[in-house]
């Protein structure tokens, strides 16, 4: 267990948290969510002893062992993978060490003698004999491919080293398990075998993670960081994120009647209580839904921004059409003879393995890669409105936010500055905000400009390569409903997988062998036993 008693932390003037007062119990998973800037990472660091509180204390049951997702990517450089993964559990790498360290002495002593047979009880103890081989399945589940297990740290790609790092902290089941982003630079197989890890997991987790899906099904609490304290409730992302909205509904409906609220209060986790007992995406520690109360669930400070796209006009039948389509990146092969009728009112996900084979194909159906072989054709009636993976070129200019927005503004009206202001205030750049140099905004912040560039020009078609790349929680859910109602034709990438599945109407998986192409669902296509057979022959 550990748990923490009156923790107070403030910088300068702006307190973080005070008098936190909160317990991790041993068999579950908490969620630990908050707007951004609230202190999750810190709180997380505190809790692992990387930052000292203001005041307060963290206590942890003596002889447990606390894991962490290490951040600092060049910490462990020098080092063999597999060996930095068995770091994750430090007293079987002190005792490996140590035991290495007396056999390689010259002089070996009736003394080291002893020590080194203490040394391997313990080892054994500890199930040292099986570390290298349990090493390597973890790191083969998580996407690290075998050839690299023996390689230095520092000669892997980052995306690699990310996922070597967690299986460090995974690694000889510690007894508190602290997560930072853990699904970051994952790819869907990898994020469904966590899951899954995570799920029986016996011990104590706190995670803290942008992916709603993935909070969904490991989460039994949620922990809310909120007014500078943190609250627990029982259940999933979804069972709060829902509590919280009725919470707030009944807080500006102040003369309903208490035994109308609390009817309602019932109802809703009745219906909660049965849709989670029977989803597929439910945690898997059902026994805790009979638990779920929204008696203590405040209403939110967090703001959603205001996210809706309509269609300055609407398409024709015909949207796009590619015939022998073939493009290559830095030489590469992406795609290859490619025939694909995109349909208006299609919301088609692109998925795969490699995220450069979406965001080319991409680029090349909006002008920014050449051509290699073949055709693609838009519709004369399309008005396409993009959003690329990197989009540091539209933001390296001094215009504030105000005139940078003022320029995708498609009728003489909506140059108005009260005008921008308003559509600016929706995305949650009210104010002084709205004066900010494009240049020094954040990656969140540039994502949502981004955003209202898109629906200031009003195309019938979205193209969008991760568009919920560095959003909050909060941001995310509002382009996830925006998009939802929106009536035009979409093309999008994300690594969100509750995004794609609530979003696509079809999955196309584009590989440089095949494609696939399948209306459905992404659950569907993910638990699909014939279109699993035909993903692994694509890879």
């Amino acid at each position: 267990m550990i748990s923490t008693s009156n923790v107070s932390l403030s910088y300068g003037q702006r307190a973080l948290f005070q008098d936190v007062t909160v317990k991790f119990l041993p068999g579950n998973c908490y969620g630990l969510i908050g707007a951004n800037g609230a202190g999750k990472s810190t709180f997380l660091k505190i809790l692992s002893g990387q930052i000292e509180p203001d005041f307060g204390d963290v206590f942890v049951t003596p002889g447990q062992r606390i894991a962490v997702l290490k951040q600092n990517q060049f910490e462990f450089d020098e080092i063999n993978v597999l060996k930095t993964v068995i770091m994750g559990n430090k007293f079987l790498y002190e005792v490996m060490t140590e035991k290495e360290a007396l056999y390689e002495k010259e002089d070996f002593t009736d003394e080291d003698g002893i020590r080194a047979s203490e040394l391997e009880a313990r080892f054994a103890e500890l199930n040292g004999w099986d570390a290298e081989s349990q090493a390597g399945e973890m790191l083969h589940s998580l996407g690290v491919p075998d050839q690299a297990h023996a390689m230095l740290m520092k000669d892997l790609d980052a995306g690699i080293k990310v996922r070597v790092l967690l299986a460090q902290a995974l690694f000889g089941n510690p007894d508190i398990l602290l997560l930072d982003e853990p699904t970051n630079n994952l790819d869907m197989a990898s994020i469904m075998w966590l899951e899954e890890f995570l799920c029986e997991f016996k011990n104590t987790v706190v995670v803290v993670s942008h992916d709603r899906h993935f909070l969904d099904k490991v989460c039994t609490h949620i922990a809310d960081i909120d007014f500078g304290k943190l609250m627990q409730y029982t259940g999933n992302y979804t069972f709060w994120y829902q509590a919280s909205q009725l919470a707030l509904k009944q807080q500006r409906e102040q003369n309903r009647k208490s035994e109308d609220k609390i009817k309602e209060l019932k109802t809703f986790i009745e219906r909660f209580s049965a849709n989670a007992s029977k989803s597929r995406q439910a945690t898997s520690r059902k026994k805790m839904i009979s638990k779920l109360s929204v008696d203590e669930i405040k209403p939110s400070s967090r703001k959603y921004p205001h996210v809706h796209f309509t269609e300055e006009r609407e398409a024709g039948k015909d949207l796009l059409l590619t015939t022998g389509l073939t493009g290559e990146l830095n030489g590469r092969v992406m795609f290859k003879g490619l025939n694909l009728t995109i349909s208006k009112g299609e919301k088609v996900a692109l998925v795969g393995k490699d995220g450069q084979v979406a965001s080319a194909l991409m680029q090349t159906l909006m002008g920014e890669l050449p051509v290699k072989s073949g055709e693609f054709r838009w519709g004369v009636t399309t008005s396409r409105a993009y959003f690329p993976k990197d989009n540091a070129a539209y933001f390296d200019t001094d215009l504030n936010l105000i005139d940078w927005l003022r320029q995708y503004a498609t009728k003489d009206s909506e140059r108005d500055e009260e005008y921008v202001r308003g559509f600016l205030g929706r995305m949650l750049f009210s104010g002084e905000e709205a004066m900010k140099k494009a240049r020094v905004l954040s990656g969140g912040e540039k994502v949502r400009c981004m955003l209202s560039r898109m629906m200031m020009m009003r195309g019938n078609v979205l193209v969008m390569d991760e568009p919920t790349n560095h959003l909050d929680l909060e941001s995310i859910t509002a382009l996830n409903n925006g998009l939802i109602n929106y009536k035009g034709t979409i093309l999008f990438t994300s690594q969100d997988r509750e995004f794609v599945n609530t979003v696509a109407t079809r999955i196309l998986e584009v590989t440089s062998k095949g494609v696939i192409d399948k209306i459905m669902t992404y659950d569907e296509y993910l638990e699909d036993p014939a279109i699993a057979a035909m993903r692994e022959a694509l890879y």
